[in-house]
């Protein structure tokens, strides 16, 4: 007897369905066709372990199971629960009438108990789309699957309660979740707030313009001055995720198996890789191409901690990201794209010994020292960085003072309405929806200089010597402090305040 179960295989961030034939018939075997990986040619012993401790049994006949279309690599364990419903149809020992109406994906265990399995979200769209009845799935992701609205969803803890389902003598019931309820109930309550720093005044401006414009921002500072504890506040005042945002970030976590039983993501990702990460490990790759830091903090932060100790050739693998915005993963036979819109923080100390041209340190640093250890970051990345700032130790007084600093959300209320100036300016272009994304033709447009704020420009430009990248940078952000303050024109005084922002593009830095 021939019967067809669906299950499906996730590529990139997209899901494709899944086609398992079963077929029993005269003689003795189990083959398994269709280019499975391991894992499922190791699903016979799961399967059979499961329906034996359930009362069932694998037939002693010759079982052939085709996962269609058949020159598409299959990879995992989660086709453990679709093998066995179509065996156990294809053997009449389940009712074989409603099983290909509905998806059917998760790892047995051989007890017959259901383990978690990666992509939900992207499968659940897709049988949505193409019209399933319904998904049968393990109760640990059924959150993540819920989020898409008008699919019964069923998470099970057992292979018996959907065999039970089929036979109908179950009492399973899909799980319905309000998503823009459960999306709205968590958002204004960050983790760490701004309110919890002492002093830093001027650091706490310049991350309010780097929030506000989208810009990427590197904080150079001594040990202990407070810049990763700043850049783990970024997030709580970036303006909220969207409904549209969230799907997205959501869809990526889940590839990856980070969903950990929240449903839809609402909080801004956060993401502080170590420094002796791989570039795969970063942009992501694979035999089976997995998304990489930089994709998982799509819509969020990407903080690149003690810039200069990462391998040269993992930093230089993010300038086309961080340009495009996504990152393309080729391999023989297919090539996966996987989002990647993130804002880079990274911080670094000044020197290899953290005290450079500090009196009060034993550990100094020679210019030349200084000079071989800025260089192991390229100028092509420091290009894409519109914001540098010194950051300086905070002294005793302002570290015992009572009195709280500003919160994240009143901060955030500032860079919201930034962002929204913004989204109006640019909502006829498809891929700029910020400052920090302006081409040198929106800069000329929506960044005009009066006859004062050019002159200044121009006598920084020679006084600091500063380089030529730093120009358009320079509008950018000062495009930005004039949006924060609600003006039409960038004038004097925001190119003023911009300038402060390019350390690194100082020639006379080092002395």
């Amino acid at each position: 007897m021939l019967i067809k179960v669906f299950g499906s295989a996730v590529f990139g961030v997209e899901a494709t369905t899944i086609t398992v034939e079963v077929n029993i018939d005269k003689g003795v075997g189990y083959h398994l066709v269709g280019l499975p990986d391991n894992a499922i040619k190791e699903s016979s012993y799961r399967i059979a372990a499961a329906l034996k401790n359930n009362g069932y049994n694998l037939p002693v006949k010759k079982i052939t199971i085709n996962m269609a279309p058949a020159d598409l690599r299959k990879e995992g364990s989660a086709y453990d629960l679709t093998l066995a419903i179509g065996i156990l149809a294809a053997s009449g020992q389940i009712k074989s009438e409603e099983v290909g109406n509905y998806l059917i994906m998760g790892e047995l265990s051989l007890d017959g108990s259901l383990q978690p399995i990666k992509g939900v979200l992207p499968i659940a769209i897709k049988a949505k789309e193409e019209g399933y009845k319904g998904f049968f799935l393990p109760k640990q992701n059924v959150k993540e699957a819920a989020i898409v609205s008008g699919l019964d969803v069923y998470g099970v803890e057992n292979v018996m309660e959907v065999i039970d389902f089929f036979e109908g003598n179950g009492t399973l019931e899909p799980t319905i979740i309000n998503t823009r309820e459960e999306f709205y109930k968590t958002l204004d309550f960050p983790d760490f707030d701004f309110s919890e720093v002492r002093g830093q005044e001027g650091i706490k401006r310049c991350m309010e313009i780097a929030a506000a414009g989208g810009h990427n921002i590197i904080l150079i500072g001594p040990p202990g001055s407070g810049k990763t504890m700043l850049a783990k506040r970024l997030p709580s005042i970036l303006p909220p995720m969207t409904l549209k945002e969230a799907l997205e970030t959501t869809k990526i976590h889940s590839v990856a198996g980070k969903v950990k039983d929240v449903g839809l993501m609402n909080q801004r990702p956060f993401r502080s890789p170590h420094h002796t990460a791989s570039s795969v490990s970063l942009v992501g790759g694979g035999s089976y191409p997995q998304p990489g830091e930089i994709s998982l903090a799509h819509n969020g932060v990407l903080f690149l901690d003690e810039l200069p100790e990462f391998k040269r050739e993992v930093l230089e693998v993010m300038r086309q990201p961080l340009e495009d915005r996504e990152v393309t993963i080729s391999r023989a036979k297919f090539t996966i794209t996987y989002p990647s819109s993130f804002m880079l923080v990274a911080s670094m100390n000044p020197s290899p010994s953290g005290y450079f041209n500090d009196p009060d340190s034993p550990n100094t640093s020679s210019a030349n020292e200084m000079q071989r250890y800025l260089s192991k970051i390229s100028g092509p990345l420091l290009d894409r960085i519109d914001i540098h700032i010194e950051v300086t130790p905070v002294p005793f007084e302002k570290l015992t003072e009572k009195r709280n600093g500003e919160s994240s959300v009143d901060i955030r209320k500032r860079v919201t309405a930034a962002r929204e100036i913004q989204t109006e300016r640019f909502e006829l272009f498809d891929n700029i929806h910020y400052n920090a994304q302006m081409s040198t033709k929106q800069i000329r447009e929506h960044c005009a200089l009066d006859d004062d704020s050019l002159q200044l420009l121009k006598t920084a430009m020679e006084r600091l010597n500063l380089s030529a990248r730093a120009f358009d940078r320079i509008l950018k952000v000062s495009r930005t402090i004039a949006d924060l303050e609600g003006a039409e024109k960038v004038v004097s005084s925001h190119i003023a305040e911009a300038i402060q922002y390019r350390s690194l593009d100082r020639e006379g830095w080092l002395g």
